[in-house]
């Protein structure tokens, strides 16, 4: 099964996350400099999501200019790391002295909700942090940001369903080389 995830046909080979998961790894080969071009070939209502992880400050930046990224969205409920790079208020003063603007929605779209996030993403106050990250995502080209690499255990899944419904396109990137999307 083949799901591409840009307008290019060309530079994605999928293959099973797991047998049966419904998940589905895309590994491609990376042009060197800027793929933003390729990746949003024809694409106007694009969003990325990716996971602070442990990556270095550097490598989170190369990471988010590689993709041609200018915002990044916030979306942790508690925005705190045992990196102090990817603090919330560290993130607030570097990222904007590096050309990425930085807004926080962690009060509107963070994880961790009684009852479970997937029951939250049905609420009010989901729609309206949508509402928010869609009007951000219009101006420029966003990632939404949380902790976790992997967004099959991360609510920013949640967010790009949401954003899918409402026609956006939806990259979750797990490094330079891989992105995923779920098996529709």
């Amino acid at each position: 099964m083949e799901r591409a995830v840009t307008t290019t046909s060309r530079w994605m080979m999928v293959r099973s996350a797991a047998e049966g998961s419904g998940q589905c790894y895309h590994d491609e080969q990376v042009p060197d400099g800027d793929r933003s071009g390729e990746l949003l070939a024809g694409a106007t209502r694009l969003v990325y999501t990716v996971g602070t992880s442990t990556r270095s400050a550097d490598e989170f930046v190369s990471l988010l200019k590689g993709l041609g990224v200018e915002a990044v969205v916030d979306v942790r409920r508690f925005p705190s790391s045992r990196f102090e790079h990817f603090r919330r208020e560290e993130m607030a003063t570097s990222l904007p002295k590096v050309g990425l603007g930085y807004h926080y929605l962690g009060d509107s779209l963070g994880g961790y909700r009684t009852g479970g996030y997937q029951a939250f993403s049905g609420s009010e106050e989901f729609r309206r942090g949508l509402d928010e990250l869609e009007r951000i995502a219009a101006e420029r080209r966003t990632a939404v940001v949380c902790a976790e690499r992997l967004p099959w255990r991360c609510h920013r899944r949640f967010i790009g369903d949401g954003l899918r419904e409402r026609g956006w396109q939806v990259v979750h990137v797990i490094d330079e080389k891989r992105t995923w999307s779920p098996a529709e």
